[in-house]
């Protein structure tokens, strides 16, 4: 991680990857070259391609959630329906009022 060079110690960042040489003496930075990050995209039609593929992913995501929500609330209606039911047919089976529920 560090190193010694014509009495100056360089040190690698471990965040951002930039490397610092410091003075130990004075204990000050004496200079910093940022980390150059690669370049992700090799050009502007490559990138526009992947940002059109991202945006029909999230269209197909999108109509897949809403199916899903369509399916889920009419499990709930039944699952509802089926509780309801029974409830009608014993309705003193249900929660018991104690005597701070009155007040």
């Amino acid at each position: 991680m560090a190193k010694a060079s014509k009495g100056l110690i360089m040190v690698t960042c471990p965040c951002c990857k930039a490397e610092l040489k410091v003075d130990p003496c004075t204990e000050a930075v004496i200079s910093y070259k940022e980390f150059e990050r690669p370049r992700t995209l090799e050009d502007i039609e490559a990138g526009v391609v992947k940002v059109r593929g991202e945006a029909a992913r999230r269209e197909e995501l999108f109509q897949r959630s809403v199916a899903e929500h369509k399916v889920h609330q009419e499990v709930l209606a039944k699952k509802f329906d089926e509780l309801f039911k029974q409830a009608k047919e014993s309705p003193d089976k249900g929660p018991r009022l104690r005597d701070v529920d009155l007040d």
